[in-house]
């Protein structure tokens, strides 16, 4: 224990005789520094006066929330027939059915149109196609034509023009 004790006392003495050496170095830099020149300190920038900006729009609607959608007139909207039997093409994607040709047969011309399923049907205006209650308006030799019933959006519904072409 003893040993110890004399081991920090002589540290301790190492340690201040350090400090006891002559502050004239120390106090001639100090000296040497507040003689030279000083530097030239650039002006500060001028400073613009802050303009408030005033948010005038108060009767107009707020971005921060959502915009009523314009709901359609639901006595006059345009509807597919819940009521209608469904026919058999109905039940394939419009993109999935091909038109391969026509025929004429006693003065009506049908259209051919191969199904998902690989088989051949007849079609004539008026029959229906795809999954969008799409009624045919008319039959070509290159294209078949059909207005399909799809939503707007807004709740309500929209006719919209498709074609069926050809298959090559």
């Amino acid at each position: 224990m003893q040993t110890k004790k004399l081991i920090t006392c002589l540290l301790i003495l190492a340690a201040l005789t350090g400090c006891a050496s002559d502050m004239d170095q120390l106090k001639q830099q100090i000296a040497e520094v507040r003689a030279r020149p000083g530097g030239r300190i650039e002006p500060l920038r001028e400073i613009k006066p802050y303009e408030a900006f005033v948010y005038n729009v108060s009767n107009m609607r707020s971005p921060f929330v959502p915009s009523a959608p314009a709901l359609a007139d639901v006595a006059s909207a345009l509807r597919p027939d819940i009521k209608r039997s469904r026919e058999f093409l109905e039940q394939f994607p419009l993109d999935t059915l091909r038109m391969v040709g026509t025929l004429e047969l006693q003065g009506r011309k049908f259209g051919l149109v191969q199904g998902k399923d690989g088989l051949v049907h007849r079609v004539l205006p008026g029959n229906y196609l795809g999954q969008n209650d799409g009624r045919i308006t008319s039959i070509s030799a290159s294209k078949i034509a059909l207005i399909q019933i799809v939503p707007d959006g807004l709740g309500g519904y929209i006719e919209r023009p498709a074609a069926l072409p050809l298959a090559e």
